[in-house]
This record gives structure tokens, sequence and C-alpha cells, in this order.
């Protein structure tokens, strides 16, 4: 997704993605030119090393909502980007919404999948999602799928019993970018790293979920220096040691003690909100600003809001139209709209440009 200044930058990650003992590659044509250089890299690896280039796991994504010949070419266009006659994974990219669910399994996506497996193009079919739980359960649940992608991190487990459902039903689970969407705890703030010593916190945030038993990690490598952690943790077991689960036990009571009564303990009973404001969302940034000091990832996720389409949430704290509804509702009686207006003042900032803006 990310190493697409050039070719030669894609082929760099390949071989130092090789070299970490990687398998599984997962790109996406919406990733801009991410098809085309992978496909060049991986050229340039069966050539060379067949067989480690018979070794690699590939999946690709694709939206959602096309007709059955529009999506049956798309597909043929990854296949040829990519150089191969088959991949191993396809997903349906950004199962977000009721309608894109529809299309899946009854619609003109559910032909496609059954298109695709019929003629041996790819391998399995999943999905990957940003939308609500409800919305993964019931794709959970429909028996058509056998993986997805979701966003389940140290620092936001609110998905996680999703995730361990799906385990336990032989449901291969990514967690999407734990380095990045997780935190960008590749750059961490100077209380992050004192609260997770002696561990960098993306070696505790990848430890811990492999331990929770997550099929693959999504590490959205741009540079070969991105896969580090990687390397230093292949085959480490246990992937939680007693010292690491120190580690964290530290890490979660620094975060409470900072934000002391203050801090949302996610519990979604606040929900739904009359005004449609994602409260527990907003008010978990908040906890990982004040708790934690990811102020820049906090604020960049905030800024998001409402200019993500379907990928984010629409509202930010200002729509909260004070009304009292969540007051009585919250179990730790947080005084849930001053809250929304503190967040809002210490996050909204000036649009920046998105990735794929």
């Amino acid at each position: 997704m990310r190493a697409v200044d050039n070719p030669q930058q894609m082929a760099a990650v390949l071989q130092a993605a090789l070299a970490a003992g990687i398998r599984h590659i997962e790109t996406a044509p919406a990733y801009g030119p991410a098809e085309t250089y992978l496909g060049l890299a991986l050229r340039s690896l069966a050539a060379a090393e067949p067989r480690r280039s018979a070794e690699l796991v590939l999946t690709s994504k694709l939206l959602p909502g096309p007709e059955l010949a529009a999506s049956q070419e798309q597909l043929r266009a990854i296949l040829q980007r990519l150089g191969v006659s088959r991949l191993d994974n396809l997903a349906v990219h950004g199962l977000n919404r009721p309608d894109h669910l529809a299309w899946a399994l009854h619609g003109p996506g559910a032909e496609l999948l059954r298109w695709a497996l019929g003629e041996g193009l790819v391998g399995q079919v999943g999905f990957s999602s940003h939308g609500d739980t409800a919305l993964i359960e019931q794709a959970l649940a429909s028996g058509r799928f056998g993986f997805c992608s979701l966003h389940v991190h140290l620092f936001d487990q609110t998905r996680l019993p999703l995730a361990r459902a799906a385990l336990a039903n032989g449901i291969g689970v990514l967690a999407i970018s734990p380095a990045d969407k997780g935190g960008r705890l590749y750059d961490p703030p100077p209380e992050l790293l004192a609260d997770c010593a002696p561990f960098h916190p993306l070696e505790l945030a990848y430890r811990f979920l492999l331990d929770q038993g997550i099929s693959t990690l999504s590490l959205g490598a741009a540079q070969p220096g991105d896969l580090a952690w990687a390397t230093a943790i292949n085959g480490s077991l246990p992937w939680l040691s007693d010292a690491h689960r120190q580690a964290l036990q530290r890490l979660s009571a620094a975060g409470e003690a900072r934000l002391g009564a203050e801090r949302c303990g996610q519990c979604r009973a606040c929900l739904p909100c009359p005004s449609g404001v994602p409260i527990p969302e907003l008010l978990r940034l908040r906890n990982l600003a004040v708790g934690h000091g990811l102020q820049a990832f906090a604020e960049e996720r905030y800024n998001l809001i409402g200019r993500a389409g379907h990928w984010w949430e629409e509202r930010n704290a200002s729509a909260c139209a004070r009304c009292g509804d969540c007051l009585p509702r919250c179990p730790q009686g947080l005084p849930i709209p001053d809250l929304l207006a503190d967040t809002h003042r210490r996050l909204a900032a000036a649009p920046r440009r998105r990735l794929w803006d």
C-alpha cells in the first residue's frame, strides 16, 4: 500500500519481507500503483528465485458495488497487473455498509465470488471492514467468507471479541495496520516509550495481537526498515512473556492514572446518540491523547471525520446537542457532553491531505 514512490522501492520492500520470513503479500487496486509495482517485483522474483516465488500467498481486494461484468474485468486486471493466474485470497474491499453486504451475499458480488472460485481464479474469498460491529457479525455469520480484515489493535480492542469468534470458527483474521492505524506506533511519543519500557510500543502491539491468535498482521511497509520489528520477533515464542505482560499492565495503569475519573471505559452504553455522535469512538481518541500521549494520531483520526465517506465516522464532537440523553446511561457517570467538547478543543485542526486523496 505504501511502497509506491517507484518500482525499486516496492522491490526493496518485497526483498526485506522475504528476509523477515514474511510470505503473505496483501494489496489492492485502490492503492495507487501498488499492484503494478508489486507485479514487476514478483516477476523478477519468479525469474530469479522460482521456489521462493511459489511460496508466496497473494491477497488482493475489490471494492463492492459494480455489476458482475465490471467486477470480472477488474479481477482479470488484478491478475494481469500481478502477473499471476490465480490469487490465494480475494476480499471485498470495505464491506462497510448494509448495501455492501447485500451486494456480496445476494447481488452481483455473490455472483462474482462464485464465478471466481468456480473458475479457479481465487483460492478463497473474504472481506475487509471498517463498519460497525453488527454488520461484521452478519458477515461472519453468513458462512460465505473464509477470512476477514478488521481493525483490531492494542489500543482499540472493540472488535477483538469478533476476531476471537471468527478464529474459533476457522475464519482467518488480518489486523489492519497495527503500526499506523493502531496509533502511529512507529513514531511513539516520549510518555508512551516510557510506559512500555524496556520494550518498544510497536513490539508490544505486535506481540499482543499474535498472542490473541490473530492470523496475519498487516505491516504497511513503505521501506525495508519498517519491517525491523517483524524480523526481530519472528518465531520468538511465547509471544508474550511475563515481562511483556507486566509492561502491558504498566502501560494500562499509566493511561488510567493520567485520565483519572474521565477515562471512557468503551462500554457503548451511551449509544445510540439522538444526534448520531459516535461517542465511544471520539472518547477513545481522547483516551489516547490524554492517557498515552498519542496526540498526533488522535488529531489525524479526528480530522478525518466527515472526509472519508463510509470508511470512517461522519460526525465529530461538535454535533453534540448537549441533550443529556447519554448521561443516565453511562455506568461511570461521565459528563459526556463536557468530555466531547473537550475532545473537540483538543483535537480539531485544519484538514490534512490523505494518502489516497
